[in-house]
């Protein structure tokens, strides 16, 4: 594997790799990598010649400093992963490579990106965006792989893809959990040992909700997802919405859609943590 750090050596890299016919996946991550990320680079690697993956911590989608600040950066043992899964590029940029100048760009995919994530990160979708379609234009990849743990985040890239033209297909890619359920994430690495065992409660409840559904209304659901969460004093819920899948908004009634989805993000201490279920797919 080869480590990158610049857009012009990049480039030139991937064009002598494409001038022999050989197809290009791209993983984008912030880095602090686990076995969510290796799953995606996995599969990248399985579907296409060459497999690029990102890693930087984009400042634009952080509409908190301190999150920013604390987010972890573990570049040598992201290097090291991504070898051992068969990478061929780390591309790991400075955000002055990145963003030369300032990017004004604003992004709008109403109403995806106004509900849920959009209410309570305003900004950070218009980053996503700005990030995201740089590095489609950096990487020209002939697939992108996404994780299913941001959902919301999935589907806008879906259709920032569709409205503005990407010739690439977006491959969305199963939450990979630990043994105990909890959605693997790089904030889980700020938790205490007690916090850790706190956001258990969050895939716990949302895999019982799954059952609770099946004979209970919408309403009654997230009521019961709701009242679980608050039993707990280490977590605070920030919202739990169930809705359309492809839409992102509220249903009230389970014949609303024929794709459901429980999305959720709930405050462990001072991490934040996000999960989703599927109740009808």
């Amino acid at each position: 594997m080869k480590i990158v750090h610049t857009v012009n050596d990049l480039r030139a890299e991937l064009a002598a790799l494409r001038a022999q016919g050989k197809s290009v996946g791209l993983v984008p991550t912030m880095g602090a990598l686990h076995a969510g990320h290796a799953s995606l680079v996995e599969r990248c690697v399985a579907e296409n010649n060459v497999t690029v993956v990102s890693v930087f911590v984009n400042p634009t989608q952080f509409n908190d400093k301190n999150d920013l600040a604390k987010y972890p950066r573990t570049l040598e043992a992201d290097c090291r992963l991504l070898e051992a899964y068969g990478a061929t590029f780390a591309f790991a940029p400075s955000v002055e490579e990145i963003y030369p100048e300032p990017d004004t760009r604003q992004f709008s995919f109403a109403p995806l990106d106004t509900v849920m994530e959009g209410i309570y990160r305003p900004g950070h979708f218009n980053g996503v965006c700005q990030i995201v379609s740089k590095l489609f234009d950096m990487v020209k990849p002939d697939r992108a792989y996404f994780g299913e743990k941001d959902f919301q985040q999935l589907a806008i890239i879906r259709e920032m893809v569709r409205q503005m033209h990407f010739p690439l297909e977006i491959v969305g890619c199963p939450i990979v959990r630990e043994a105990d359920g909890l959605a693997l994430s790089s904030r889980n690495a700020r938790l205490s040992t007690e916090e850790r065992q706190e956001a258990l409660k969050i895939s716990q409840t949302l895999f019982a909700s799954q059952a609770f559904a099946a004979s209970h209304t919408v309403a009654e659901t997230q009521k019961m997802v709701e009242e679980a969460i608050a039993t707990v004093p280490g977590l605070r819920l920030e919202y739990f919405e169930i809705v359309d899948g492809y839409t992102l908004q509220p249903i009230a009634d389970w014949k609303d859609t024929t794709y459901a989805v429980g999305c959720i993000t709930v405050y462990c201490g001072e991490v934040r943590l996000i999960d989703n279920i599927k109740y009808k797919c």
